[in-house]
């Protein structure tokens, strides 16, 4: 079997078409509705009050802010991996033809390879404009070299980049219920947000709009939408996984409740190469 045979790679544009899983029990997991103005304020399937629903990071309307904000630890160790992990982290903003999006990738390779989530991209529908900002603030057009919608990875590459800081991907497999993580991105356009927490749970099986994920990481670092696409990094500063999704009460609030889940680096990385291949 093709090493990457398990996870279905597509060459941009691409439609998703999943077969739907079987109803999970007493929760809905339902993907927010995806670009537009009003897509911050919107959570599909909301159900009866007390219910949880599931749905992408992205933040619809960008905010211009770069103001940084952090709920991370003070303890040097943390401020150290950080100031270590930070440079490979970027805000990714995109326009097209569904409206505009925005949320976080992680830097792969020092030419300009950038990792995220295939659904940060599909927001805004079929060919849309990528910017790129760096932790330094500076602002670059990007491409979309392939996606893997049916693990909602994607790699978009920054022309002309050369000596990019690289985020270290790690060994998602040895994970540990109770493991220190710290999450990074641009949840609601503040770029450079840093919030840390421990894996609550591994190997979770969820369903965001009748795609089923498995082997997902839950953690209680608090997430919000703009979280997309962005670091999940051990205490050593390696990567563990790429922010994904989080789960948010009945009520209609799409804010954190400390219940958020990662694709697993392992995944990430096999995925990422493959889409890279030949680039």
């Amino acid at each position: 079997m093709d090493t990457y045979s398990q996870y279905p790679v597509n060459r941009y544009p691409v439609v998703w078409s999943p077969q739907p899983p079987p109803p999970p029990r007493r929760r809905r997991w339902r993907r927010r509705a995806a670009g537009g103005a009003t897509a911050l304020a919107l959570v599909l399937g909301g159900g009866v009050a007390g219910a949880a629903t599931v749905h992408e990071l992205t933040a619809a309307k960008p905010a211009s802010s770069p103001v940084a904000a952090t709920t991370a630890s003070s303890t040097s160790s943390v401020a150290d991996v950080v100031a270590r992990a930070q440079p490979a982290v970027v805000d990714i903003t995109v326009k097209g033809s569904s409206g505009e999006d925005e949320g976080s990738g992680v830097v792969i390779r020092s030419d300009g390879m950038i990792l995220t989530n295939n659904h940060v991209l599909a927001a805004a529908g079929q060919d849309p404009a990528v910017t790129v900002t760096f932790s330094d603030g500076t602002r670059r057009s990007a491409t979309v070299v392939g996606t893997a919608p049916g693990s909602d990875l994607a790699v978009v590459r920054v022309s002309g980049a050369s000596r990019l800081t690289v985020a270290t991907f790690g060994d998602s497999s040895a994970l540990r219920t109770g493991d220190t993580v710290v999450a990074l991105g641009s949840p609601l356009g503040l770029t450079g947000t840093v919030t840390e927490g421990i894996v609550s749970a591994l190997h979770r099986q969820l369903t965001v709009d009748q795609t089923r994920y498995t082997n997902m990481i839950q953690t209680d670092a608090p997430l919000n939408e703009g979280n997309s696409g962005g670091a999940l990094i051990s205490a050593n500063g390696q990567l563990v996984g790429i922010n994904t999704a989080i789960a948010t009460s009945g009520s209609g609030s799409t804010g954190s409740i400390g219940v958020g889940f990662a694709i697993p680096s392992n995944t990430a990385k096999s995925v990422a190469e493959a889409l890279m291949a030949g680039h």
